[in-house]
């Protein structure tokens, strides 16, 4: 069986799964509403849900923007100078196991509590696995690729696009997965903390009225916000394949 094939199986035991399960009594639809009573919620209140999904959908795009784009700069400073990569990794490192959340109601005081302070939360959430990735890359890149290019009389842009920028991408697209995921769960869960608009606010309001099938159908609509992002990061990944494979060492 192909993985392809095994993972369409699973996704239908899942679904099938949803919808019986409560259906026969299984779990109380208190905790697990039908599938279909989700989606049928959505249906039925769905300017309510496109209204906070516009919402959520900006911040997440404005905090990606800041969380990827600030990653990879710092990465890349990080990566290619090595007093700062010794110094600044292992506290990039230390930070990122640091559970943010509690660091919200700070966020908060400075910036409010509109949606400034969810995107600069949601940025922090993702910036430093973004920064400790491309750092990583670069590091990880052969000396002699650079050294061979050089010889070859390669000016250093040729050496950032063909070799450098080649070489790291990986690495870098890893990043920006995690970091990705990261923001979009960043921003969802600033909005369910302090937020009056938004899938985190739709999914608070509903929980607080013990409305399931309302609360799981902004549940799936943020589950297709980060498939989305990681089908696109995917795509990405294809397309710069070829590109990657050609700052390899041939042997």
């Amino acid at each position: 069986m192909s993985p392809t094939a095994a993972r369409w199986i699973l996704l239908a035991v899942l679904v099938v799964a949803w919808e019986a399960l409560p259906r026969l009594g299984l779990i109380h639809t208190l905790f697990l509403p039908p599938l279909t009573d989700a989606l049928l919620a959505a249906w039925r209140s769905w300017p309510m849900y496109l209204e906070n999904l516009v919402v959520t959908l900006w911040q997440i795009l404005a905090a990606l923007a800041i969380a990827c784009g600030g990653g990879i700069a710092v990465g890349a400073v990080v990566g290619s100078i090595p007093a700062l990569r010794r110094s600044l990794t292992p506290l990039l490192s230390s930070a990122y196991a640091i559970p943010l959340v509690v660091l919200y109601p700070l966020i908060a005081a400075w910036f409010g509590i509109g949606p400034s302070s969810q995107i600069v939360f949601a940025s922090l959430y993702g910036i430093i696995p973004a920064a400790l990735a491309t750092a990583a890359g670069i590091q990880s890149i052969d000396p002699q690729l650079a050294l061979t290019a050089r010889s070859m009389g390669a000016t250093l842009g040729q050496r950032i696009v063909h070799v450098v920028l080649p070489a790291a991408i990986p690495s870098v697209l890893n990043g920006i997965r995690i970091g990705g995921a990261l923001a979009i769960v960043g921003v969802v869960l600033a909005q369910m903390l302090v937020s009056t608009e938004g899938l985190g606010f739709v999914i608070t309001t509903y929980r607080t009225m013990l409305d399931g099938p309302h609360v799981f159908a902004a549940i799936l609509l943020v589950l297709a916000l980060a498939l989305t992002f990681d089908w696109c990061v995917g795509l990405l990944e294809r397309r710069t394949s070829a590109w990657t494979a050609n700052a390899r060492p041939k042997t």
